[in-house]
């Protein structure tokens, strides 16, 4: 019998796995090398303040999984919800930030459509209805956008992890609150149509 939805079906895709465990282990290797020989490029980064936050999207569904007993495993889900971090991560091992002004709008706009994916990706685990599904997703991205400006904030104020000094502005937050928020829909929109149901024209649903 077909899968009811995308996500299912990738779930239990061989490639879905490699992919999964291929991003776990760049995540790990990021920040081993950004603690323990640390290049010039992430200096005053507070990487360690950083890891635990980042390492834990890579924890969270295998834990989940464990507790709710999922099956098939969530392989989607658990390779998407990890990758924005690596991504992040692997902007300031290469210098990317430092080199290039444009690559926070870039990022912010392109971490938030995996990180968007990854929570249709469990939603349509269990939810066969795809009407309401894009709001839903973008209204998740919005939501992810504020309290990431939030902790941005508090972080800045107060210089956790030795991680203050970010000279944010009014500009910067409303650009990155646009600018996530968009990759946010483009994320719904991807997630909704690859992860989600096909659509049953038959019964007027659709994106």
């Amino acid at each position: 019998m077909t899968a009811p939805t995308g996500v299912l079906r990738a779930d239990v895709a061989s490639l879905t796995a490699k992919i999964n465990y291929g991003i776990k282990a760049a995540l790990v290797a990021s920040f081993a090398v950004a603690i323990l020989v640390p290049p010039d490029a992430v200096a005053g980064k507070a990487m360690g303040f950083r890891a635990p936050l980042f390492l834990a999207p890579a924890v969270l569904v295998p834990a989940i999984s464990r507790w709710r007993e999922w099956d098939p495993y969530p392989h989607t889900a658990d390779a998407l919800l990890p990758l924005p971090f690596l991504i992040d991560t692997l902007g300031n091992l290469f210098g990317f930030y430092d080199r290039y002004a444009v690559t926070d709008d870039v990022l912010h706009t392109l971490n938030w459509v995996p990180l968007v994916a990854a929570f249709h990706a469990f939603r349509f685990r269990n939810v066969f209805d795809r009407r309401d599904a894009l709001l839903l997703g973008y209204g998740f991205g919005a939501i992810a956008i504020v309290w990431w400006e939030v902790m941005e904030w508090a972080v800045s104020e107060d210089g956790f992890g030795g991680a203050g000094g970010l000279a944010l502005t009014y500009g910067d937050t409303i650009g990155d609150l646009l600018l996530s928020s968009t990759g946010g829909l483009i994320g719904s929109i991807l997630g909704v149509r690859l992860l989600g149901p096909a659509v049953d024209r038959a019964a007027g649903e659709g994106v």
